[in-house]
């Protein structure tokens, strides 16, 4: 069938509809031919040589073809896999661009550039069409009506880390066909309970287009969170309850909506820093096809080889300047085009290495750093990657956020009763000083958490000793060695009343804590409910009821008293400042911001803060605020008294009389519930100079009444 073809446009890359047509345009250095490939409502495959070349860009504009059009390409050209080269014009390829995708990868000996046996042999001239998702060009056209960003200061955020399907796969009162999808996050039923609960922020986990590993599927499972991209600008097609010809960019598209009429913003998880062609011997459905040596860092000595910073076969080469455009115009296209908030960084520091070594200043950033769009949403970093010099929290640039993991590690070994250094724990309450201030950042830069997808839920953290990950298929060789918190001594499920009551303390002291922490508090989804996972540390492979939620078993207590500590948190700016402590009033009054005390109430000494206590009392002057509100003027705030016990045992702590004489107990983490919520309960109150007992792993916040 032969088909006309104008010469179109370099510019934008790839398919771009205008309503009379569509343009394609693809990069290679390496082409010497590309070939269009359209496929028909029977599958049939009609190919058109791209007539143009600008640029080092292929490309064409086809009349009378717009949305719904299914289609990829063909590349021809050299096949050297000594200099990095692999074009096979047997294999068809997903274009990097696509901004919808139809269909997944099937693992035939046909969707890879070697036979089997023999990866450095002869080309693998089996065609891989049937066996592999079709790019689709997409309806751009959509009715935002009034939409607007968010736009929540860092210091009113809280990140709500959740999975499209995982979140509603199983919720009782969601349509069965909207569930698991876009659709079902956007229900009145899902952001009803995000409302509730209090978050501002959903980081999704990622929903670009990604590949279930050959592995996986041969064991019946399936890359569950999604770290695995191969398109960078496509929704991912299964989360879609309304079809995959493109429905699913206007399908996400409406979710985005929905959740900002409730004022809830939108992050997105991406994974920018490899893909899901693994190494030489994985899989050709995109870039290996198009240009390998261009798009992937090689091994310099030997450029058949992937260069590995991340633990997954191959690392994007960010030193060349089509894959920083790749980048750019992905981050682009998700914040103009599909209205999202920000972006969570998977394993960002791969993307800083230049050459070998990390690199702040890296290409990337800079990029960032100027560019109009992208500079202006929120950007968090997973500050490491699994190569040498990888672990670079701290250390990225000041417009940046990161995950604290070194917030995640002193918490949990503190709560455990862990010989961990007071004033370690102290930087950590206080946004991370140690890590932030001196390149000028502030508090927002660290996102504090305990939990996240990658480990223990929370329940399970204070559960189990041990992982187990049998059910992965790895001989329970993944994910963590061991767990870095504590728990009772008894593994798993259990009926002792004792044992339940201490885990579920643990629970609510973890919870507080990130909560009365400056900086940002993120919360795992589902720990607000108990959610287990029965002692897996590394769900990523467990699309079932291993990782959904369970909506029918949940823990109503923990979800009402997570509720109102975020509730409470948004009521007192003491707890979220914009700024850092600075030991005394910026208002000149002598004002202590910021006191620590031990159990006999005296002020904390050098000595104290170098040795490995259990026990800490913390003051928070709301008198001595330093962050004023956006007309400038000075915020005064209820003033408050934290105190932590993480010893085996009850303590008494001596209230000083330094700076109050009468405090109320507002919260105990060992009760269920926080007084205000239980009907008829009694705030105690304890005077200056008296003892308040706190018990055994357990946190006592109380408020200046006189």
């Amino acid at each position: 069938m032969s088909m006309r073809i104008w010469p179109g446009e370099p510019y934008p890359l790839g398919a771009t509809y205008d309503g009379m047509g569509t343009n394609f345009s693809l990069f290679s250095e390496v082409a010497e031919r590309v070939e269009l490939c359209l496929f028909d409502d029977e599958n049939h495959e009609t190919r058109v040589d791209l007539p143009e070349v600008s640029a080092l860009c292929w490309h064409g504009y086809l009349p009378n073809t717009g949305p719904g059009q299914r289609y990829g390409f063909r590349v021809h050209g050299p096949r050297d896999l000594y200099a990095g080269k692999r074009c096979n014009p047997h294999k068809l390829l997903l274009d990097p661009y696509a901004k919808a995708v139809d269909g997944g990868t099937d693992w035939d000996e046909a969707v890879f550039g070697y036979r089997f046996g023999a990866p450095d042999g002869d080309v693998n001239d089996l065609d891989s069409a049937r066996f592999v998702g079709k790019s689709v060009v997409p309806n751009p056209y959509f009715d935002w009506a009034n939409d607007r960003h968010p736009r929540t200061p860092w210091h009113e955020t809280v990140v709500y880390e959740v999975h499209v399907k995982g979140f509603t796969a199983t919720h009782p009162k969601i349509p069965a066909d909207m569930r698991g999808t876009y659709a079902g996050l956007a229900t009145p039923e899902a952001i009803d309970h995000l409302l509730t609960l209090g978050v501002t922020a959903v980081e999704l986990l990622p929903v670009h287009e990604f590949v279930n590993d050959a592995h996986l599927v041969e064991q019946g499972l399936s890359n569950y969170w999604g770290y695995n991209s191969i398109g960078f600008l496509a929704p991912h097609h299964a989360y879609s309850s309304s079809g995959t010809l493109g429905q699913q960019v206007q399908e996400f598209k409406q979710m985005v909506l929905r959740l900002h009429d409730a004022g809830i913003e939108v992050i997105l998880d991406v994974v920018y820093n490899h893909t899901g062609e693994g190494n030489h011997l994985g899989p050709m459905l995109s870039f290996k096809g198009i240009d390998n040596a261009a798009y992937y860092r090689l091994m310099p000595q030997d450029r058949r080889h992937y260069m590995d910073y991340t633990g997954t076969g191959n690392t994007m080469n960010m030193r060349h300047p089509h894959v920083l455009q790749l980048l750019m115009d992905s981050l682009r296209y998700w914040i103009t085009e599909m209205h999202v908030d920000g972006f969570r960084f998977d394993l960002a520091a791969a993307l800083a290495r230049e050459l070998h070594d990390v690199d702040k200043l890296s290409a990337f950033f800079d990029l960032i750093q100027q560019d109009p769009v992208v500079s202006q949403v929120k950007l968090i970093a997973e500050p490491w990657d699994v190569g040498e010099g990888g672990y670079q929290v701290g250390n990225f640039p000041p417009l940046w956020s990161e995950w604290n993991g070194k917030y995640r590690d002193t918490m949990r070994d503190f709560w455990r009763g862990q010989h961990k250094s007071l004033g370690e724990v102290a930087y950590r309450l206080t946004g991370s000083p140690d890590l932030y201030e001196s390149n000028g950042r502030r508090p927002k830069a660290s996102i504090n958490f305990v939990t996240a997808h990658d480990g223990f839920t929370l329940a399970d953290l204070v559960s189990y000793n041990e992982k187990h990950n049998e059910a992965n298929g790895e001989g329970n060789r993944d994910g963590e060695n061991h767990n870095r918190s504590w728990n009772s001594g008894v593994e798993g499920p259990t009926d002792d009343p004792t044992v339940l009551e201490l885990r579920a303390r643990q629970q609510r002291n973890f919870l507080a804590t990130i909560l009365l922490s400056q900086g940002v508090p993120m919360l795992l989804g589902g720990d607000e409910l108990g959610r287990t996972q029965r002692g897996n540390n590394n769900g990523y492979c467990q699309d079932n009821e291993v990782s959904w939620y369970d909506w029918t078993n949940a823990d109503e207590s923990l979800l009402n008293f997570t509720g109102w500590l975020i509730r409470f948190r948004r009521d007192h700016e003491v707890f979220r400042r914009r700024r850092w402590f600075q030991g005394r009033s910026i208002r000149g009054k002598g004002l202590v911001d910021i006191a620590w005390f031990r159990l006999d109430g005296e002020e904390m000494s050098d000595d104290d803060w170098h040795g490995s206590a259990t026990t800490l009392g913390m003051f928070l002057n709301g008198e001595a605020l330093a962050s004023p509100d956006a007309r400038g003027e000075q915020l005064v705030d209820d003033s408050f008294i934290v105190l932590f016990n993480a010893h085996f045992e009850a303590v008494r702590f001596v209230l000083p009389r330094t700076w109050g004489e009468h405090w109320e107990v507002v919260l105990d983490t060992a009760d269920d519930l926080p007084s205000e919520l239980v009907p008829d309960a009694k705030a105690w109150v304890h005077k200056a100079g008296t003892d308040v007992p706190v018990t055994s792993r357990a946190l006592v916040l109380l408020r200046r009444v006189g």
